[in-house]
């Protein structure tokens, strides 16, 4: 990949190597990263994906019941468009 692409996933967690993952947003070989789901779910505490700046985590919402198409996604949605406009978006760990 390039060191403007985004890497997206939100088919299944072991589909991306995090470690390779993590070595390649930490060293800028790619911009940012956009994660629904994880190798393990949920992301462990001590990872370090949740600690990096270029990196945007959403908690598994990709699902296809109703409850994540009319709440979860939306939500995340209008975090993510806070968080890049400078607002406070919920649920922000770091």
């Amino acid at each position: 990949m390039k060191p403007s692409a985004t890497l997206i996933n939100v088919g299944r967690g072991g589909l991306v190597d995090e470690e390779a993952l993590i070595a390649a947003l930490q060293s800028k070989r790619i911009a940012m990263a956009g994660l629904d789901v994880y190798r393990n779910e949920p992301l462990p505490a001590a990872s370090p994906l949740r600690t990096l700046p270029n990196v945007v985590l959403l908690p598994h919402t990709g699902g296809g019941s109703y409850r994540s198409w009319e709440i979860d996604i939306p939500a995340s949605l209008r975090n993510i468009q806070q968080f890049f406009t400078g607002e406070k978006a919920e649920g922000i760990i770091n």
